[in-house]
């Protein structure tokens, strides 16, 4: 089938655009999207939905302090946005500018250090910080957590424990796997009293997840390419849940491309890369059963990647619904549990 860019459009009051996280975690709406039907419940009932034996897999990112604000050295104002380390003392990033910094110039941040510019890297700009400690370390102590564009106001104390999953531990993404955000360790313990299995894997979520998608026919975008680790132990847990007969639920769409890009040559496998995968309907799922995921922007790829779990239709659907009762969207907005169909186009 031929898809263009606006079979994923839809209308969204202004007004759904959550704009700070519920004041406990697990107390987020839940839409439950199972072949063509539709529920509405609460994200803590989801240990309900949930059989002994099924595995849910989380993204255990931790967002970075990657918004630094600065000057060149004419003294023009300058915001980079950190999208990746590329070693020790090298990040990739964007830079917003009234001019463009040349190559070799030098940027003063946060009236801190200065970082020198390499050179471009597509959309993005080398940059070197000082040698004398680890960028990690500098953008920690000197930067501020990057919510997303369509949060209309800059982060508080508030945001720096709400933008992080209660799980995140391994330091890299720009924006945090939000659908883990719904869960607490109530929850987990929950869980695991129950007999539901969870297992680990990293993806550092880019700043190209909030970038628009410019072309009409999807078949002409490329992804961003995002950093995953997939370790042996989750390959094994998936393995032996499929024995077993439980389900493996991504939580999180990060989650499921990182699964469903590992295993593209036929077979799941533990290692670490890159993947550029970009999940459209028709896509053949090896992995993932059931996803958990908060509801995206309009002609978003994570819409599209909705679509390709749901299916075009269930997907217009649940979103109709979603916008009519008046659900919360994005970020810190509410979630859904989409049951995979086999035979979604």
């Amino acid at each position: 089938m031929s898809l263009k860019l606006e079979d994923f459009d839809y209308t969204l009051p202004a007004e759904l655009i959550a704009q700070a996280p519920l004041p406990d975690r697990s107390a987020s709406r839940l839409l439950v999207l199972d072949r063509d039907a539709l529920s509405d419940r609460m994200f803590s009932d989801l240990p309900g939905l949930l059989n002994p034996g099924d595995l849910l897999v989380f993204n255990d990112t931790r967002v970075i302090h990657a918004r630094l604000h600065g000057s060149k050295a004419t003294g023009g104002a300058v915001e980079v946005l950190v999208e990746r380390a590329v070693g020790p003392h090298e990040v990739l990033a964007q830079i917003r500018a009234s001019k463009s910094p040349k190559t070799g110039s030098r940027i003063r941040l946060a009236d801190a250090f200065d970082v020198t510019v390499l050179g471009r890297v597509g959309e993005f700009y080398h940059l070197r910080f000082p040698t004398g400690a680890d960028v990690l370390e500098l953008i920690e102590r000197h930067g501020s957590l990057p919510l997303p564009p369509y949060i209309e106001r800059t982060a508080d104390v508030f945001d720096e424990s709400r933008y992080q999953t209660v799980y995140a531990r391994e330091p890299g993404s720009v924006a945090a796997p939000t659908a883990g955000l719904h869960f607490d360790q109530a929850m987990l313990d929950q869980l695991a009293a129950n007999g539901v299995g969870c297992a680990w894997l990293t993806l550092h979520v880019g700043a190209g997840t909030f970038q628009p998608v410019r072309v009409d026919d999807l078949g002409e975008h490329r992804m961003h390419r995002e950093r995953y680790v997939l370790p042996a132990e989750t390959v094994e847990a998936i393995g032996e849940t499929r024995r077993s007969g439980g389900r493996v639920i991504a939580v999180g769409t990060t989650s499921l491309r990182t699964l469903e890009g590992a295993a593209q040559d036929g077979e799941l496998a533990a290692g670490s890369g890159e993947t550029d995968l970009f999940i459209l309907p028709g896509f053949r799922f090896q992995v993932a059963d059931a996803l958990i995921t908060n509801f995206h922007l309009p002609k978003s790829t994570l819409l599209m990647l909705v679509a390709a779990m749901a299916g075009m239709e269930p997907m217009r659907k649940a979103y109709a619904h979603a916008v009519a009762n008046a659900y919360r969207f994005f970020s810190y907005g509410d979630a859904m549990f989409i049951a995979r169909r086999n035979d979604a186009v």
